[in-house]
């Protein structure tokens, strides 16, 4: 019957997926001929294809744990079984075994959900399937268990109870044994019964069943004195069940493989003309709880960490999950050469995604950068998109979200604390006293911590013990030598304050005169932020933290986060900052806010766990569409170059995002000043200005197609532009080499207004793509820096200031010469002067300095002069921003 069931069901999962070959690999680590015939036989006659591998007897744990890895990794096997000496069924070696692939269901995490009545998400052991197969009605009646330890003892006596037997377990030595097996109704043996064990107390109308791993004949009688009990095997039956498991691995397997379209409900729009300000807009719509937009999207209960009613954390345990999942389209929104103004490509990835998921019904997600406060109250205003293309609601999108940057510049200021602490402490220390408060006597014991241990290996020092250390070792250890003047690392603060940005600091009596002048960053500049937008995983933030170089020491040489012995507690403070946030459009889509580096000293992209995460969601037919910020020539250049070599991640399409005031700009129009009133050369028709900006235009388009990905013009339609304007512009576009060009109205119509590019950029991604890098991170760091400036901005050559080739000559030395290049450079031009619009041809690149994000995994140039600490304007932001003391509503954000 059992068989039956399962070579039909199995006959009905291959007539539906025809190239289907599921695979059982079975890890044996005995010469039991008997049990190898019994699963090939039954495997056959199911219709399964069964891997032995079989290991000599006496193998390791560690042996069998690393054949069970090797598998867990292999694609073509579904299904994982173990026949091993009882003495190897550790939960080290069961839980090696991934739990999806857990055939025998003994994994801590398949007992754990039918411990817990979970039997629709988990599978029964083979020999607990047997038992009950072999009882019959057993509700009430005592059970006895013998010898039945760990999983599968765990697995039977939880299935019985919940039978409504009354369940003893027992072990063979137990003196009690003996009292116990005259009163049960059934006993259990969960393992081979000792010879010296008597068990002629066996009630005679006593049901008995052996689990024995090594099969004893169907029955046999004990014929000993009062008894007359015979002893059933699950002998082949367990088998069968196996392979009966096997095949519901196979229908789970192939249900996670299926593309399945999300049942998510969008929110309606009602536009109003003229259009209000974005925070009414955000404000008169009201937003799904976020636990609903979870689940609408497929995410698990367990997998999200709800903050308040309207944003989330996302767990990184949704990737392990559905790691076999076909990730979806992925598309990168970036521009032209902006006006200070900014030309909408946030609004454009809103606009984008609500058209695709609300208006044409194909899953998508938006991946933005988490907005810093220096620009919220100093001169742009939010960040959320506009006008009814923007992520609510947006107050708390712009206003400190989930605390993410908070907790970087916490990380940020402990390692920057660190460092001239330790510096402090060297300078007034003894090698003897030094090592004393390193490495203190606690409750009498001496001892290294973690990350000290590792500090010694790396000096060579390969000793445990705190006593043994010699003089010379000590010194070694416990002397940075960090050289001040050296000193990179510096203190960051989440707003725009131009009065530090050169600081002195230790000017306090309790210093003893180590002053130093110093500088704060704004927190989006700090390297912390960079390594969380590139990151991959807990463990690589954790390495990433440890590699930031923060000074050289007085040879030289670099001395990193690892060295200081903060790395642990960096990643402490980091720990929830990891995960991507979930939030929503005005139309109910989903939007992960996470991560936003600084665009110039910084690669400028949001999180590539973020897109890692929305790219398996959305399935094979979804898109996920992230931002790049500043122009092309800055944001997607550092997309393709950096982020994509640190995720791995192929992009499908550009959508590259222009605006007639740009375009006008580079054409020779007057100044765009942020504040000021446009010119009416902006609020007019000329085609003129037009013509000659689209430059800039083609330029990027030409950028673009450097990296071999297609290429999706957007014209943002302001309602001062002409329809001849917008007409013109995309069809110089398409002349230039984009694959489309489609005018947008997203900001004033919402999804609706970008259903055009919704459709050209769906059938881009269909495009035969070959991208490509634009340089081998094995060239010498001159030369990759010469690639971009050349290929990218359009210079004649570049020119290092003897400080940077200095810098250059130092990195190559110390082994960071293949790392990708970040270039610090002004986002207003495509040269390094502002002023300089359209396409400057003919110039020099100067380079001031080059300076290093070895825990980022990338060198940033500086072309002129780059701040990293913006200011405030005369009027800033905040002379509009309020907060009703009544309704508690932020006035004024934008």
């Amino acid at each position: 019957k059992v068989t039956d069931n399962a070579r039909n069901s199995l006959a009905s999962l291959k007539r539906e997926n025809p190239r289907l070959e599921p695979t059982l690999a079975i890890i044996q680590a005995h010469n039991d001929q008997l049990i190898q015939e019994a699963n090939k036989n039954f495997a056959k006659e199911i219709g399964l294809r069964v891997i032995h591998i079989c290991l000599p007897e006496g193998s390791t744990k560690d042996e069998i744990v690393s054949e069970i890895l090797r598998l867990n990794e292999d694609p073509n096997v579904q299904g994982l079984a173990l026949d091993l000496p009882e003495s190897l069924y550790s939960s080290k070696v069961l839980n090696a075994v991934k739990p999806e692939k857990d055939v025998d269901g003994l994994s801590s995490v398949n007992l754990g959900r039918l411990v817990h009545g979970d039997v629709c998400d988990c599978l029964v052991p083979p020999t607990v399937c047997a038992v009950m197969e072999l009882l019959e009605d057993i509700g009430g009646k005592k059970v006895l268990l013998v010898g039945a330890r760990g999983a599968e003892g765990a697995a039977l006596q939880s299935v019985l109870q919940r039978r409504g037997a009354a369940v003893l377990s027992c072990h063979w030595e137990a003196p009690q044994l003996q009292s116990e097996l005259r009163h049960a109704d059934t006993v259990v043996f969960g393992s081979t019964k000792p010879h010296d064990v008597p068990v002629s107390c066996i009630k005679p109308e006593a049901t008995v069943i052996s689990c024995a791993r090594h099969p004893l004949p169907e029955k046999h009688s004990y014929g000993q004195q009062n008894t007359a009990a015979a002893e059933k095997a699950v002998g082949s039956l367990a088998v069968a069940m196996r392979m009966q498991n096997m095949v519901k691995n196979m229908e789970r397997w192939i249900q996670s493989q299926q593309y399945r379209k999300w049942d998510l409900r969008s929110l309606k729009l009602q536009p109003l003309s003229p259009v209000p300000s974005d925070i009414e807009i955000s404000r008169a719509q009201s937003p799904k709880a976020v636990d609903v937009l979870a689940k609408e999207i497929g995410l698990l209960t367990d997998e999200i960490e709800i903050y308040g009613q309207t944003k989330a954390k996302v767990r990184l345990s949704l990737l392990e999950r559905l790691k076999d999942q076909p990730d979806g389209k992925y598309v990168l929104v970036a521009g032209i050469t902006p006006t200070p103004l900014g030309e909408g490509k946030s609004t454009v990835t809103v606009g984008l995604v609500q058209a695709l998921t609300a208006h044409l019904n194909i899953n998508s997600f938006a991946c933005l950068r988490q907005p810093s406060q220096g620009p919220t109250f100093g001169v742009k205003g939010g960040a959320a998109g506009g006008g009814y293309a923007q992520v609510i609601p947006m107050e708390e999108f712009n206003l400190h979200l989930t605390g993410d940057i908070h907790a970087i510049t916490a990380a940020n200021n402990l390692l920057a604390a660190a460092i001239d602490a330790r510096i402090l402490h060297e300078n007034t220390q003894s090698d003897k006293s030094l090592y004393n408060r390193l490495v203190p006597v606690v409750n009498g014991v001496r001892g290294f911590s973690a990350i000290q241990l590792a500090r010694l290996r790396r000096l060579g020092i390969n000793k445990t013990d705190p006593e043994t250390l010699t003089e010379e070792e000590i010194s070694k250890f416990v002397r940075l030598g960090i050289d001040p003047s050296t000193i990179t690392w510096q203190r960051v603060v989440d707003t725009n304050d131009r009065f530090l940005r050169r600081i002195t600091v230790g000017q306090a009596n309790t210093e003893k005169g180590f002053v130093r002048q110093a500088q704060f960053d704004i927190a989006v500049a700090s390297e912390i932020m960079a390594i969380l937008a590139l990151t991959t995983s807990l463990q690589d933030m954790k390495e990433r933290l440890g590699r930031m170089v923060v000074a050289n020491d007085k040879k030289g040489q670099p001395v990193t986060a690892e060295d200081l012995g903060v790395t642990g507690a960096l990643a402490v403070l980091m720990k929830d900052a990891i995960k991507p946030t979930l939030m929503q459009t005005l139309e109910g889509t989903p939007v992960f806010v996470h991560a936003g580096p600084f665009a110039n000293i910084a690669h400028g992209n949001s999180s590539v766990l973020a897109d890692k995460i929305a790219l398996k969601l959305v399935g094979e037919k979804g898109f996920v569409v992230t931002e790049a910020g500043f122009g092309a020539d800055i944001g997607m250049e550092k997309f393709f170059n950096i982020k994509c070599r640190a995720s791995g991640l192929v992009p499908s399409v550009v959508v590259l995002v222009a605006t007639v005031r740009a375009l006008k700009m580079h054409g020779g129009g007057p100044n765009v000043t942020a504040g000021a009133p446009l010119k009416k050369e902006y609020t007019e028709e000329n085609l003129q200005l037009v013509a000659d900006g689209c430059c800039n235009l083609q330029k990027q388009i030409q950028i673009t197609q450097l990296f071999g990905v297609p290429v999706v013009v957007a014209l943002n339609v302001f309602k001062t532009d002409s329809p001849a304007e917008v007409d013109l512009v995309c069809k110089i576009a398409k002349e230039s080499g984009a694959f489309d060009a489609v005018p947008c109205n997203h900001w004033s119509a919402g999804g609706k207004g970008a259903v055009k590019l919704a459709q050209a950029v769906e059938k881009a991604a269909n495009q035969k793509n070959s991208f490509k890098y634009l340089y081998s991170l094995e060239l010498p760091i001159v030369e990759k820096i010469r690639i971009i400036a050349q290929k990218v901005y359009g210079a004649q050559d570049i020119e290092l200031s003897p400080a940077a080739q200095s810098q250059v000559d130092r990195y190559t030395q110390q082994g960071f010469g293949n790392l990708p290049i970040c270039m610090a450079k002004t986002h207003l031009s495509l040269s390094h002067q502002p002023e300089r619009k359209g396409v400057p041809t003919g110039f020099i690149l100067p380079i001031s300095d080059v300076r290093a994000s070895i825990g980022a995994g990338f060198i940033y140039p500086l072309v002129g002069t780059m701040s990293t600490m913006p200011g405030l304007p005369t009027r800033p932001c905040f002379y509009d921003i309020d907060l009703d003391p009544i309704t508690e509503q932020v006035k004024g954000l934008f």
